[in-house]
């Protein structure tokens, strides 16, 4: 299969869309066109050479923009995983050789992954959706990162407050887990445009990372000289706490449920990529990491 030219982002405006903007943009060979919704109000500024189009997302529009265009990238959010499939219908019509749907996350084909968030079954039938799809010529590849780890420990989203050198630990810090980090999602992106014959119709796992909470955290109080407070909690209780919270309109309740997903103790949840799953790493070109260089990354050290 010819290495592809033209890719469409749509989602481009959020963090992951962000992410992998970045990792396309320096090779010169692509020409890369972000679809906008026409209503949005975003003043996200794109690098220069990257062609912008708004839409109404129409299938007569999806239609029109895809046509010529080699792969389809989407980041959208939770809001849009089901829209998805009118993507998919779209790329077919228009002669698209490749769509990655929104995964970047933990896995939407681990089962307890789905218990704890139902809505990632949403990313799960665009999976199954694909699979239908495959006869009519476009192929797919899914994405299982796990969560975010140099965003995470910078925006505290792990649970790592780096402005009040504090941490929340699950279940003792011992559950071992992978996580990926930025650079890493978006070299994947490209890798898997460029090796399109080898990636074809299967969902990929990486990793950047290979730790545990207890690690992460010996490795901040070391980088940082300071000793961390530390709060003891459970997966049941973050769990539960996170229910709750969405169960009152609370939507931050989803936040606790993804860390559920990534490093949490639920019973059949594979949360270490390199022992509970074939790790695409090599098929790709990427190298792991360890957790001490990642956190000093992190603080410019």
């Amino acid at each position: 299969m010819a290495i592809p030219t033209k890719v469409t982002i749509i989602g481009a405006t959020g963090l992951i869309g962000q992410i992998i903007l970045k990792a396309l943009r320096p090779n010169t060979d692509f020409t890369v066109t972000v679809l906008s919704r026409q209503e949005s109000s975003s003043t996200t500024e794109f690098p220069p050479g990257v062609m912008v189009h708004k839409t109404d997302f129409s299938p007569s529009s999806l239609r029109s923009l895809l046509r010529e265009q080699d792969v389809l990238i989407s980041a959208v959010g939770g809001t849009a995983f089901t829209e998805q499939k009118k993507f998919i219908d779209a790329a077919i019509e228009a002669g698209v050789k490749r769509f990655i749907p929104s995964e970047f996350s933990t896995s939407s084909e681990d089962d307890a992954v789905i218990e704890l968030l139902p809505l990632f079954r949403q990313k799960r039938d665009i999976i199954n959706y694909l699979k239908e799809k495959e006869e009519d010529g476009l192929s797919w590849t899914g994405i299982a990162t796990s969560g975010l780890f140099d965003w995470g420990l910078a925006s505290g989203f792990l649970g790592f407050d780096i402005k009040t050198k504090s941490a929340v630990i699950w279940d003792g810090g011992v559950t071992s887990f992978t996580l990926t980090n930025q650079e890493q999602l978006g070299k994947t992106v490209l890798s898997v445009i460029l090796r399109l014959e080898e990636t074809k119709n299967c969902f990929l796992y990486i990793a950047s990372v290979e730790t545990t909470q207890n690690e992460v955290l010996k490795t901040l109080e070391e980088v940082t000289e300071s000793r961390w407070a530390v709060m003891e909690t459970t997966t049941q209780e973050q769990v539960a706490e996170g229910l709750k919270k969405l169960g009152a309109g609370d939507i931050s309740g989803a936040f606790a449920l993804v860390r559920a997903t990534a490093f949490g103790s639920t019973a059949g949840l594979k949360t270490n990529y390199v022992r509970d799953q074939n790790l695409a790493n090599g098929l790709l070109g990427l190298e792991m990491e360890s957790a001490k260089g990642i956190v000093e990354r992190v603080f410019g050290v």
